[in-house]
């Protein structure tokens, strides 16, 4: 049986509150670790699996720590120097970028993100983890409602982590950013620390408005709480910088760790990537051979450069776009020049809810450019998802996408196959010949209601002069050699292990 706290301390004693708070902030700073570490090492199944293995393992030691200490010095005194510990370690993850210049630039991505998750979250999650066990201790008073008491507790923290989840992951990184989160966190813990160690007396309020003014005044100096994002959504850490590309003034549009789009305001025709070039071929391929382009869609807007392009070049057809993240869209019109009465209809929603739908129109060209190599929306690239494309096109449509993959092919082969599970006709481009000794590779994916006229296509260049697309497609025999290895994967909504393939091209690259 432990001590009660003192009389003067006990207006402060309420412990299920006091685990409450303490399990919501482990939560916050999991949900906020994802958007720091990305613009550093990307976002993936990989990046959530280090996030929550070692945020697990530094509550795991702190439980293990906590219960030994709590045998030994559990007081409230000695709980608030716990919490005034966690608020200094919660203050150490602001300094992510100098403590990611210490890990070594020539490390594998993965080891790289290992290492900055574990060296940012690990000691504070730990302390935090104390937190329970010395409350617990303290708690006890009645050996008879041991078990009651210890229940309320754990019900406490549970309720406390929920409530973290849903207010970081619905509203706190969108409202305030995650540095100014992670900011609160440590001052709300040094609050209580002060408030523990001091006791309810007057001077200890003011005590911690000093510290907590101090704190702020000097982490915004340093300019900490600014973070590496020119603007933070719920998807995205989104950067800008300006760089001279083919004698070209562009604005280059980071969306986390890797350069998403290249805008030139000046000259909305540019396209700088292969992969946007190979969308306006075969626009281009419809609007000469067909002789009909009249809608078209493109599935991730990004920075919109080649929706921007379609608006330019044929300004009589719809293009349609679906972007997931309605805060990217509204950073386009803000600061990359994309004007508020263009033609461009977007539908900010993710794309496999859109098309689940009934058709509501057919389009005669589909863009899919959702896929990288680091965070891969696996519900698009599923059978299921194919079928409903095809729902949507009309009687001639066709379908192309873009994706990254590996030494091994093993994706590439995967989405090609299930794509030819849907579409009667399904072309190959390979972006590099000399891909199975690079550790990573740009492929398109050319599918259609009807056959396509190489011949024809070889002639469609997107007004540029060079026809990309038509080098880019593999012959039937260089495609059986190309895959006679790799095993025969359709992605279903059951089964797409996409990541899983993908391991090669992302384990092997060192980070830029």
């Amino acid at each position: 049986m432990s001590a009660q706290p003192s009389t003067a301390r006990s207006i402060l004693w309420q412990p299920n509150a006091i685990v409450f708070i303490s399990s919501a902030c482990i939560m916050v700073l999991e949900l906020v670790a994802s958007r720091i570490i990305a613009p550093l090492v990307g976002t993936s199944l990989y990046t959530w699996t280090s996030i929550i293995g070692i945020v697990l393992a530094g509550i795991m030691l702190g439980n293990y720590l906590g219960g030994w200490l709590a045998d030994k010095w559990a007081s409230l005194r000695f709980l608030g120097a716990i919490y005034l510990l966690s608020a200094l370690a919660c203050l150490t993850i602001l300094a992510v970028e100098p403590i990611n210049q210490m890990i070594p630039r020539d490390l594998p991505i993965v080891t790289k993100l290992v290492i900055l998750t574990f060296g940012l979250f690990f000691l504070p999650c730990t302390i935090l983890g104390m937190i329970s066990p010395i409350v617990a201790k303290l708690a006890v008073s009645d050996l008879a409602k041991t078990g009651s008491t210890v229940g309320k507790i754990y019900a406490a923290g549970a309720f406390g982590s929920i409530l973290g989840t849903f207010a970081t992951g619905f509203f706190l990184i969108s409202w305030f950013g995650s540095f100014t989160v992670v900011l609160a966190v440590a001052l709300a813990l040094m609050l209580m620390g002060v408030f523990f160690v001091l006791g309810a007396r007057w001077y200890a309020a003011v005590l911690s408005l000093v510290l907590i003014v101090g704190a702020w005044t000097s982490i915004s100096n340093q300019g900490w709480l600014r973070g590496p994002c020119a603007r933070e959504t719920n998807y995205f850490c989104i950067k800008v910088f300006t760089e001279e590309r083919n004698g070209d003034q562009v604005i280059a549009v980071v969306l986390d760790h890797l350069v998403h789009s290249y805008i030139s305001p000046a000259n909305p025709k540019l396209l700088e990537y292969p992969q946007e070039k190979v969308f306006a071929e075969v626009a281009d391929y419809r609007d000469q051979f067909f002789n009909r382009l009249n809608r078209v869609m493109v599935i991730g807007g990004g920075g919109y450069a080649f929706p921007r392009y379609l608006e330019t070049v044929y300004p009589n057809i719809a293009t349609h776009v679906v972007e997931i993240d309605p805060g990217l869209t509204e950073f386009t019109f803000e600061h990359l020049a994309l004007k508020r009465d263009t033609r461009i209809v977007s539908y900010n929603e993710d794309a496999r809810l859109f098309f689940v739908r009934a058709p509501t129109t057919r389009y005669d060209l589909i863009c899919g450019d959702a896929i990288n190599h680091y965070s891969v929306p696996y519900h698009l690239t599923t059978k299921e998802f194919n079928d409903r494309v095809f729902a949507w096109l009309e009687d001639d449509g066709m379908y192309i996408a873009n994706l990254i993959d590996g030494p091994q092919g093993e994706f590439v082969n995967a989405f090609y196959n299930t794509m030819r599970q849907t579409f009667p006709y399904v072309y190959l481009g390979m972006g590099n010949r000399d891909w199975r000794r690079q550790p990573r590779s740009f492929f398109t994916i050319f599918a259609s209601k009807v056959p396509v006229d190489l011949s024809a296509l070889a002639r469609a260049d997107g007004g540029d002069g060079d026809a990309l697309l038509a080098r880019l497609i593999v012959n039937e025999d260089d495609l059986r050699a190309m895959f006679a290895d790799v095993r025969r994967v359709t992605l279903t909504d059951q089964y797409a292990p996409v990541d899983q393939m993908l391991a090669p091209a992302f384990g092997e690259e060192v980070p830029r």
